[in-house]
């Protein structure tokens, strides 16, 4: 039987495919150190493990979860975006509990894209934020990102013709894969800029609560006027080592929160609630694994960097984010070093040219792999030298 054509489309997901290398070496008996996929190693604080627990021992739990998500809940997010950025929500209106961010990220695009019409995507980016809108049968502008640049879209740049037809604007901060980071000034840009154009305004903030060197990340909802043109997505995966809980929020803007949740009730069951009451615990209680896992992965960035600069590359150290993100020597394919990494020292990186076009010339290293792991990768990095 003939798949639908979007299928056709559909390139392997980036992940898949670095993970069936890792498995082929391991197969093959092979020690295989990744630093490819940005999954904290770090257990999740045992106060939420505790939560669930007990949230597990009360059979309501065990039932169907409304996709609004539960009342509590709500509440916790917006009691927390308050503490965290004076950013005051509706819990009713103005959050949804989402299965994680990326379902919410991939849903997003069929609230707002018709066929034809376009996305601004940035160029390097999160694949998910093409893959809906191609889904959705909308096409996508790319955004480039570049070092000269911050590695932050120049608005000057695009089209008049584009902005116009435009209807989404994805934007990642701190960024992945670059580390990049953006502050209130520029997101009052994309606010102007939004309301100009009528374009909603799509922020995936995941990495707020991983900085490094003293920096304090912003929401982009502490712009003046940002939920009149936008939403952000946020995750309790990074913050509090939840990846594999499967729990995150979609906030701002009443009618874009309204539309999501008519596409989620209609395509999925909401979080498991013994979860969310989980998830409350992260939210309210004590917040002293955030700091702690901070200095650990600075820890980590610190120690990598040196041997990533011995290896001829170029590194602007990160200030928030899970990653290091390195350029190539000059006329050096990502998948070619990518590969040569691997076969000549069991190490795994990410190409940057899995990101996107813009992302050629680079990799990607996570700083989410035990500090045994690390070691023994710094220790074959020195080792390594480049075939041209």
């Amino acid at each position: 039987m003939k798949t639908a054509e979007r299928i056709a489309k559909l390139p392997p997901y980036l992940f898949v495919e670095v993970t069936r290398k890792i498995n082929e070496k391991r197969a093959q008996g092979e020690d295989v150190v990744s630093l490819a996929i940005g999954d904290p190693d770090i257990p999740t604080p045992q106060h939420i493990i505790d939560a669930m627990n007990e949230a597990l021992k009360d059979t309501s739990t065990h039932r169907y979860p409304e996709s609004d998500g539960l009342p509590e809940f709500r509440q916790s997010v917006a009691d927390w975006y308050s503490r965290r950025f004076d950013v005051k929500l509706n819990p009713d209106t103005e959050v949804l509990p989402t299965i994680g961010s990326k379902e919410a990220i991939g849903h997003l695009a069929f609230c707002y894209i018709d066929p034809g019409d376009i996305a601004l995507v940035p160029d390097p980016g999160y694949p998910v934020y093409s893959i809906g809108t191609m889904l959705a049968g909308g096409e996508t502008f790319w955004l480039p990102l570049s070092r000269e640049n911050r590695f932050l879209p120049d608005l000057n740049a695009i089209p008049e013709d584009i902005a116009r037809k435009a209807k989404l604007i994805w934007l990642n901060y701190p960024n992945n894969p670059t580390a990049a980071t953006a502050d209130l000034p520029f997101f009052e840009k994309i606010v102007d800029f939004a309301k100009k154009y009528d374009i909603l305004v799509c922020h995936d903030g995941p990495y707020t609560e991983v900085a490094f060197d003293d920096y304090e990340p912003v929401s982009f909802l502490q712009a003046n006027g940002a939920k009149d043109v936008g939403i952000e997505f946020h995750s309790l995966s990074k913050s509090f080592n939840m990846t594999g809980w499967r729990i995150g929020m979609a906030v701002g803007n009443a009618d874009a929160i309204d539309a999501l949740m008519r596409i989620k009730s209609n395509l999925d069951s909401g979080i498991f609630n013994a979860v969310q009451l989980a998830g409350i615990a992260a939210l309210e209680g004590p917040q002293d694994a955030i700091k702690d896992h901070n200095v650990k992965y600075q820890q980590r960035r610190d120690k990598l960097i040196p041997v990533l600069r011995n290896m001829g590359l170029e590194v602007d150290p990160p200030k928030g984010s899970l990653y290091v993100w390195a350029k190539l020597p000059d006329n050096v394919k990502s998948g070619d070093f990518a590969a040569q990494l691997i076969d000549a020292v069991n190490v795994v990186v990410t190409p940057g040219r899995g990101y996107g076009e813009a992302g050629e010339g680079f990799i990607r290293c996570s700083l989410t792999v035990p500090d045994d792991q690390l070691d023994r990768a710094i220790d074959r990095l020195s080792q390594f030298r480049l075939q041209r």
